[in-house]
């Protein structure tokens, strides 16, 4: 899994090799890449002092990785992991003194790893996103009626691909600016706006392959929450229609220390990644928490 990572270490101003730095393993959203929100705030952590990596997940964006746009929990969760490995070693990182930031569904992934890997001292998370629930219940649970139709689907494309078939995808197709604004919650249709337009990139799409629900839709980013005992802070936009998730993994996390629960005001899920506003918010929160949390 490490191996087909192409992580990007952004390193602070003045940077010596021969120093200790305190690090930060920032994932990104699903469907993102590291050149979009990721980036962005490993840029400014970096401004803090602090040595920060980003990679794109496996099987995405400038990574490696075959069949393309595979998105499982498993494999998130592995690339965390593999980040922190890479960075451990980095000259002038001290290995612990590692912390992690997850935005959007890399904020439900860094709840996952942090349950067991201890190496993370403090973990933050930007607008989560439970990947898992959503694509098993779809978003707000709108999906319920077609569970197990969909497992159905999903059950085929693994046959298909296993028989050396074609590989199928879910949300293959770019929505037109019509069909965007029908989309009846506020996190797809500024989604659109941010991943199609304000902020495209080649690499960054939302598909992935079908087969790849057999995995996500058995995935709870809250099941063992309460094995993270670190410092804990979960950052979400007051306006976000996915505050719901936010809000009950907080609850959830019953053992960790020093946990807070920061409201961005006025902002929604998308607007955290890029108003600069609301990323001045987040990133003030930030470098107050990981400054107290990691040694610089």
């Amino acid at each position: 899994m490490v191996l087909i990572l192409m992580p990007m270490c952004i390193r602070p101003a003045g940077y010596a090799p021969n120093s200790s730095y305190a690090a930060i393993v920032v994932a990104h959203p699903n469907g993102g890449v590291k050149e979009q929100v990721s980036g962005l705030y490993a840029q400014n952590l970096a401004k803090m002092g602090y040595v920060v990596i980003v990679a794109d997940a496996s099987y995405q964006g400038a990574s490696g990785g075959l069949p393309r746009n595979v998105d499982k929990p498993a494999n998130r969760i592995e690339d965390i992991r593999g980040m922190a490995d890479y960075i451990s070693s980095y000259k002038g990182v001290n290995a612990e003194n590692i912390g992690l930031l997850g935005i959007c569904g890399g904020g439900g992934y860094a709840l996952s790893a942090a349950q067991t890997d201890k190496r993370f001292k403090a973990v933050a998370t930007l607008s989560m996103f439970n990947s898992g629930v959503v694509r098993r219940n779809g978003y707000m649970n709108s999906g319920l009626s077609t569970i197990q139709q969909r497992l159905d689907q999903a059950s085929a494309a693994r046959a298909t691909e296993a028989s050396g078939g074609e590989v199928r995808y879910v949300a293959a197709t770019k929505p037109t600016d019509e069909e965007a604004a029908k989309m009846p919650f506020d996190l797809y249709r500024e989604g659109y706006e941010y991943y199609y337009k304000s902020h495209a990139h080649p690499n960054s799409t939302f598909r992935y392959t079908m087969s790849s629900l057999l995995d996500l839709m058995a995935f709870d980013a809250t099941t063992g929450i309460d094995m993270i005992d670190q410092p804990l802070l979960m950052m979400v936009g007051s306006k976000a229609d996915s505050y719901y998730m936010t809000d009950q993994a907080f609850h959830l996390a019953t053992n960790a220390k020093k946990k807070e629960l920061y409201l961005i005001y006025g902002a929604t899920h998308i607007q955290t990644y890029y108003v600069p506003e609301y990323v001045t918010q987040a990133t003030g929160k930030l470098k107050d928490f990981f400054n107290k949390h990691l040694s610089l």
